[in-house]
Parts: C-alpha cells; sequence; structure tokens
C-alpha cells in the first residue's frame, strides 16, 4: 500500500519537475506584443516571406519549352505528365498539355535540373489548398501565361479556372 503512495508521490513530483522547466522558459521568452502567425503575416491576404531557395509549386513557360521530356523522366515520382503532338510543316512538338499531379509531387526539384531552356523552376508560391483531389492536379497549358510563369500568384481560383477552359493556350516557339 505505501509503495502505492510513493508511487504517485513520485508521479506528481516528475510532473512538477517538467512543469516548472515548461513555466521558467515560457517567462524567459514571453513577449506581450508577439503577434499570432495569422496577425503577423495576414495570411492569405499577404504572402508569408519564404526563403530565397524555397522550393514552392512550380512555375512552368509554355512559350520556351521544347517538349524534350527530360523533366518528366528525371521525375522520381512520375507526376509530371507531357502531352505533345509533331509540328506541321515545321520540325519539333507543340505542347498539349504539361500537368504536374501535386498528390505525388515532393517538391525535391529534381526536375528543374535537366531542362534544356530552363522553362521549368521551383517558385514562391507556399500554399495550394483544394477541397478535392482533382484540384491539385495543375494543367499549365491552360493556365494563362501570366499565372503559369509566375508573375501572377498561382492560387486554387487560378488552377479552376484553368480547367473550365476547352482549348489549351498555345504560343510556344513552333506555332
Amino acid at each position: 500500500m505505501w509503495e502505492w503512495f510513493r508511487n504517485i508521490g513520485s508521479a506528481i513530483y516528475t510532473v512538477g519537475q517538467g512543469l516548472q522547466v515548461t513555466m521558467r522558459y515560457w517567462l524567459a521568452t514571453y513577449r506581450s506584443d508577439r503577434k499570432t502567425f495569422t496577425e503577423q503575416f495576414e495570411y492569405p491576404e499577404k504572402p508569408v516571406p519564404v526563403a530565397a531557395r524555397y522550393r514552392g509549386f512550380h512555375r512552368y513557360d509554355l512559350t520556351t519549352c521544347i517538349a524534350c521530356d527530360q523533366c518528366a523522366k528525371a521525375c522520381p515520382v512520375d507526376c509530371i505528365y507531357i502531352g505533345k503532338e509533331r509540328v506541321e510543316n515545321g520540325k519539333g512538338f507543340k505542347i498539349t498539355g504539361f500537368t504536374i499531379d501535386y498528390t505525388k509531387c515532393m517538391f525535391c526539384a529534381l526536375c528543374v535540373e535537366p531542362c534544356p531552356v530552363d522553362c521549368i523552376f521551383m517558385g514562391a508560391t507556399h500554399d495550394l489548398s483544394c477541397y478535392s483531389r482533382d484540384g491539385c492536379i495543375v494543367d499549365f497549358s491552360r493556365m494563362p501565361v501570366d499565372v503559369a510563369w509566375g508573375r501572377s500568384t498561382l492560387n486554387p481560383t487560378a488552377v479552376a479556372q484553368s480547367k473550365v477552359i476547352t482549348e489549351p493556350v498555345h504560343g510556344g516557339p513552333n506555332q
């Protein structure tokens, strides 16, 4: 019986020691002027500042892509799908679809290195939240060039609007 009371006392003592350490660090680092994350960055209205080498959602330039498939071959999880067709009365290919499935992508940036014309790179978009898995599949060939290339924000609204367009946006070097 006394052993049981000693175990309860020991448990209370060790929990008290842990709380003492926690309170000591909390009081040492407490600042009344510190804001919450959403107050500090006003996310999603203002973008979250990211490091210069942050690997966010891809940026893709349809106008310079030569459809060489090097990025799709380098992808370790096969999340890049490239649709292409041969150009009539010329050489090379025309992009009909450049899709990245972000449910598979692990943001390793291995697709960026082998591109001979630097038409794909990692962007600084922090979040692409959506309510369905279909929203995580982005077809860059159906998006406006300013959104896909990064002069605007890649957001769920732009992705949803790109799925409504019936014809792909073309304008590459082979047209």
